[in-house]
Formats: C-alpha cells, structure tokens, sequence
C-alpha cells in the first residue's frame, strides 16, 4: 500500500514509519521543515528507493495545507494523521486547539476532494478524547467521551490538551457522517505512551512528554518525590504504532474508535522497575516508594483492540527499562 503519514518526526509517528517500512509499504510523511524531513531519511537508510519519502507542510491548520499533498502518482492508499502539538509549553489556548482541530478537518476534506483512491484514514486521538475530569466511570472504553467545550479549553489551561484532541476527533466523526466521503476512518485513543524514541533528540528539553519523564529520572529530578502518575494506564509506543498499521490494514477496524492501552500503572511502578532493571539510578530515586494510585481505579476495556488489531501489548518493564537504556546510552 501507498501510505501518506502526516508529522512524521513526532514520537508516535516515527515509530509508525517504522513499522510500516518493516511491512514494505510506501510512505510519504509530512514535516514541518526540509531539515526535519532529511533526518527522517537519514534514519532508515535501508530503505529502498522510493519508499520513504518527506512532504513540507509548514502549518497544518491552514487553509488547504494538505490540498497539494494528497495528490501523489502512484496515488495513495491510505492515511495515518498523527500530526497535533502535545506539550505544556503553550502561551495562547489556540497554539494547541486550532491545529488539531482545523488540521483534522482540513485533511479529510483534502482527501474527498482530491484523494479518492484513498480507502481507510487512521487519525491519532488520545485517552484525553475519553476521560472525565468530573467523574470517572467503573470501567472506561471507547464508548466514552470526554465532555470538554471549546470554551473550556481556552478559558482553562489544565483542560486545552483534552479539549484539543476530544474536538478534533468527534470533527473527524462528524465529517463522516456529513460529508460520506469514500473513505473509512478508524481512530486510536491512547494514554501515557512510554518507550524508547527512534530519533535521538538533540537535548533533554527536546524530549516528547513522557520520555522527559524518564530524563527527570536519571537526572535526579525524582530523588526528593516521585511525580504525579496523572492518568494511571499507559502503553508502549510500539503497540501504538502497530495498532495504527493495522487499523490501516485490517477492513473490519473501519468505522470503529479503539481504546489503545496496556493497562494500570503508576509512578511507583516505574521507580520499582528503575531500582531492579537499572540499579545505577537507584540512588536518584526515594529510599521509600510511595504509589498515588487511587482506591477504588477505574477499569479499563482493550478488549476491542485485541480482538479486531490483535494486539499484544509490551510490558511496564520491557517499556521502561528499554527507554532508560536508550537514553543511558545517548547519554540524554
């Protein structure tokens, strides 16, 4: 298959790339720079000819950013829209809300209107599009959605992240529904995905979200106190990955949501797997370990991602200890 992947240098997607290379599928990835794009390249070196090639789209959320791009001979396949900012440094709401919401409109209605070759679309969503900051259920599933408003995530800093991605995703069912484009969509919701990144970063503030976790870590930034565990389930990137590839490939994951998660965890639990697996950092961590999980936790049902993607998720300890290694030895 032909497959365009949109911001193709972030965590999730790099690891898309590579699965889908490892699958012999075609690739163009979208990145914001030519300099992003050849160190893509650089990085799969393997790769033949022509498979693994780089777009620049400067801003997803502008007006007909992806018209251009979809256009391609051979002509597409499929979609993976990856592409939306997650980070805490904002300074106004809309750096967050705006290209996660007008980037997933604009590239679906780039593909109706200029892409119809193009039979399944796979767009990253987030556990944030199911959670409630106002009351949890006894188990969550894809049948949740988080009822933020746009108001909210501009008037509220702690809820922009969650409003971003719930209002992108439910724009992307409702342009469904609407427009009945000839395409299928299937969207993946994940929580904190941990794993090693497959770009290394330039420096420790470089780092996506959770892997500057990790750095805090080995830098002794969890001696005095663990941090918050915020959201207690988690998921290996690589399952991530995987799970986008095969709710591209699979017929039956269209039309359909997926809750990507490989269950509870906390902080305590990575500390534990730290002072084991990686006993050089046991130092950097408390003497006592205490867990923030609360009492009762909410459940939670992958029932439906192992069933119709067939995943089998990664371990905690295979996660963190791989992520520590790597960044042990690029010395981050």
């Amino acid at each position: 298959m032909k497959v365009l992947v949109t911001g193709g240098s972030g965590f999730i997607a790099s690891h898309c790339l590579k699965t889908l290379l490892a699958r012999d599928h075609t690739i163009v990835t979208t990145v914001r720079s030519a300099e992003k794009g050849e160190a893509i390249l650089a990085a799969y070196p393997e790769s033949s000819k022509g498979q693994l090639s780089y777009v620049v789209v400067p801003d997803i959320a502008q007006e007909g950013a992806f018209d251009h791009v979809v256009i391609s001979d051979p002509p597409f396949d499929a979609v993976l829209h990856t592409a939306s900012p997650f980070h805490f440094r904002f300074q106004d709401s809309k750096e967050l809300l705006d290209p996660a919401i007008h980037g997933t409109k604009g590239i679906l209605r780039a593909i109706k209107d200029n892409a119809p070759s193009v039979k399944r679309v796979v767009i990253t969503s987030s556990f944030a599009a199911i959670t409630s900051t106002d009351g949890h259920p006894d188990v969550y599933s894809e049948s949740q959605w988080n009822p933020v408003t746009y108001k909210e995530g501009i008037e509220d800093r702690s809820k922009t992240y969650r409003a971003s991605k719930t209002l992108a995703e439910r724009a992307a069912w409702s342009f469904m529904e609407e427009e009945k484009p000839g395409f299928s969509l299937a969207t993946l919701c994940p929580p904190w995905v941990f794993g090693p990144p497959i770009h290394v970063p330039e420096s420790q503030a470089a780092l996506n979200t959770s892997n500057a976790y990790f750095a805090m870590l080995i830098h002794g930034g969890w001696k005095e106190k663990l941090p918050p565990t915020g959201t207690w389930l988690w998921v290996d990137v690589r399952d991530i990955a995987l799970a986008h590839v095969r709710a591209m490939e699979v017929p039956e994951a269209g039309g359909k949501r997926f809750f990507i998660t490989a269950g509870h965890f906390d902080m305590k639990d990575v500390a534990e797997i730290a002072k084991m697996r990686v006993p050089e950092y046991a130092d950097k961590l408390p003497t006592k370990l205490t867990s923030d999980k609360p009492n009762p936790l909410y459940g939670f049902d992958n029932g439906r991602s192992k069933e119709i993607l067939q995943l089998e998720y990664l371990s905690l300890e295979t996660s963190v200890v791989d992520t520590l290694k790597f960044l042990q030895s690029h010395d981050i």
